[in-house]
């Protein structure tokens, strides 16, 4: 059961490693949008998106609602924010301690 869940964890991290799946969810993040607003926003086309966005669907991060002739995306659990802002606070401190070693190095030459 245990590695289930493990396998289940890594899935869902797995769908997250793309820089245009990332940028996907931070766009949606801010509200649901159509593929023409995501391609518009992101400044990639349709296809690349469109495969993007069912890798998202098929691991369940977004969903897909029919309206007329276009398909709106959003987030499927309002917690990937919280994720997303997590992930920024992480990344912030790598930075930042980065930065701090890359000063030391520079005092010491």
């Amino acid at each position: 059961m245990n590695q289930d869940i493990q396998q289940f964890k890594a899935d869902f991290f797995k769908a997250l490693a793309h820089p245009m799946r990332i940028r996907i969810l931070e766009v949606l993040s801010e509200g649901d949008k159509n593929v023409n607003e995501l391609q518009m926003i992101l400044g990639s086309e349709g296809s690349a998106v469109s495969q993007q966005l069912a890798v998202l669907r098929n691991r369940n991060i977004v969903n897909g609602l029919k309206e007329g002739t276009s398909v709106i995306y959003s987030l499927r659990d309002p917690l990937i924010n919280d994720l997303l802002a997590v992930a920024k606070q992480i990344f912030d401190n790598h930075l930042v301690d980065a930065i701090s070693l890359l000063e030391g190095i520079r005092k010491e030459t």
